[in-house]
């Protein structure tokens, strides 16, 4: 089977206008590293991709091997998806133009680009796409996983705001799928993953956002726990959709806006963004923020305007490469005095000063768009979704939280619409909570899968099987 491999690739690296890396090549321990330090993989090939022509021949090469296929936007699968042991990496990053049509409003965003390459491109002309909250996640992933973040409830999801994408197939074929053309497969890629086949461009519709927003964070201590969620839940019953509120337990940053004898300190924050334009003036965000203090003063705050590039980026560095991380989701058609007892229990339990949980307000734009509408995995009712997630610099501590993530999810099951939840937060995807995850939806996609990827050599992902 080596020698095999090796004969074959030397054709493969000769029809290719990118790269082949293997494990003898010097630089495959920085090329197969991937952003979560729990995935570890040795994959036999790495395609480093710089056309659609080189993924058909790496897709072709690996179908022809045997090899099992891993697909690389920007590495940031939380459950390692973006590796493989002895298989065959398809990678985008090398594919990562970002094209800005300013009098369009659209972007064209390549494969492997990240978030932080699409709103710095498109911050230059005033304009953004709804994306995620970490800047160094791949615009690939996000998107064909829906795609939550700062801008959901002004504008929906990622996936609400895509007009098309060109995509490599199982069989080697290059389409575009948009609402003219292949329209089945585009309902399928916006919330069906990575299933259908390799995505080398999106192209999105943008909205005016920024330069810069306002923001602000209130920190209280572990007995306003309650308190908070509670005030939380009653600011978000008629918050305009220009603003989204978060609510977390963390540990307060060690930064200069913090007073000293608060740093590290376990705790809670409420997290809120205004992403109105700047001429619209301050008075908004100031009566939230006022309303809040009132009602429940915090420890300490930090309140001004922010450049929208430095509100992706806020999660960074807790969420840094080289950590290791594991996550689970889950939703709620309210958030109950009986979900927020979990909760308030629940977090001091946390070992590691990175791990939280983060609370968002599923509405707005995110409800303005029927179910049926596109594939994403949940349901568009205005609803609450969790994030737990353990962040920790050793392996050690990893497994500790890792634990406490189970154990909270599993105390808010009762609780919860389903065992279903946002694929993009899954660390595991066993079969039933996938199906439970798309509901209705998942015979559809069975079927979309079957047409273009009959033997499910896209498999890597929260996988639909071909039916």
């Amino acid at each position: 089977m080596a020698s095999t491999l090796a004969a074959g690739a030397d054709a493969l690296r000769a029809a290719l206008t990118g790269q082949l890396v293997t494990p003898e090549s010097s630089e495959y321990d920085d090329v197969r590293r991937v952003w979560n330090a729990d995935t570890d993989g040795h994959p036999a090939m790495i395609v480093r991709c710089e056309s659609d022509a080189d993924v058909v021949a790496a897709i072709g090469f690996a179908r022809d091997a045997g090899l099992e296929i891993a697909v690389r936007g920007g590495g940031h699968s939380i459950a390692g998806l973006s590796t493989v042991d002895d298989g065959l990496v398809i990678d985008l990053s090398l594919m990562n133009s970002v094209e800005v049509d300013p009098a369009a409003r659209r972007v064209t965003v390549g494969g492997g680009a990240l978030l932080s390459d699409m709103d710095a491109a498109a911050q230059k002309h005033g304009l953004a796409a709804p994306a995620g909250m970490i800047s160094h996640t791949g615009v690939a992933g996000l998107t064909l996983g829906g795609g939550l973040g700062w801008l959901t409830r002004k504008v929906g999801l990622s996936i609400d705001n895509l007009e098309s994408v060109r995509l490599v197939t199982a069989a080697g074929q290059v389409v575009r799928a948009a609402a003219d053309e292949n329209p089945e497969l585009f309902w399928a890629v916006r919330g069906g993953g990575g299933n259908f086949g390799v995505v080398t461009q999106f192209e999105f519709r943008l909205h005016e956002v920024g330069p810069n927003i306002r923001f602000a964070m209130l920190f209280y201590g572990q007995e306003q726990a309650a308190e908070m969620f509670r005030l939380g839940r009653e600011v978000l019953a008629d918050l305009p959709r220009q603003f989204t509120l978060l609510m977390a337990a963390t540990n307060a940053p060690v930064a200069p806006f913090v007073p000293e004898q608060f740093h590290d300190q376990r705790g809670y924050a409420i997290l809120l963004a205004d992403v109105s334009p700047e001429e619209q003036g301050a008075e908004a965000h100031d009566q939230v923020v006022a309303r809040i203090r009132e009602q429940l003063p915090p420890l300490f705050d930090s309140v001004g305007p922010m450049p929208f590039v430095e509100l992706q980026k806020l999660s960074d560095e807790r969420t840094a490469w080289g950590h290791y991380c594991y996550e689970k989701s889950a939703n709620f058609t309210e958030l109950s005095d009986e979900v927020i007892e979990v909760l308030v229990e629940q977090a001091p339990l946390r070992t590691s000063p990175l791990s939280m949980f983060l609370m968002a307000r599923l509405d707005g734009a995110y409800s303005d768009v029927p179910d049926g509408d596109t594939a994403f995995g949940g349901t568009r009712t205005p609803q609450f979704g969790v994030f737990i997630t353990s962040v920790s610099l050793d392996h050690e501590q990893m497994a500790t939280d890792r634990d406490w993530v189970r154990s909270c999810w599993k105390a808010l099951q009762p609780h919860a619409i389903g065992i279903g939840s946002y694929i993009n937060a899954m660390s595991e995807f066993e079969d039933d909570r996938v199906r439970a995850s798309y509901g209705e939806k998942y015979p559809r996609l069975a079927r979309i899968k079957a047409e273009y990827d009959p033997q499910n050599i896209f498999h890597r992902n929260q996988n639909i099987l071909p039916g």
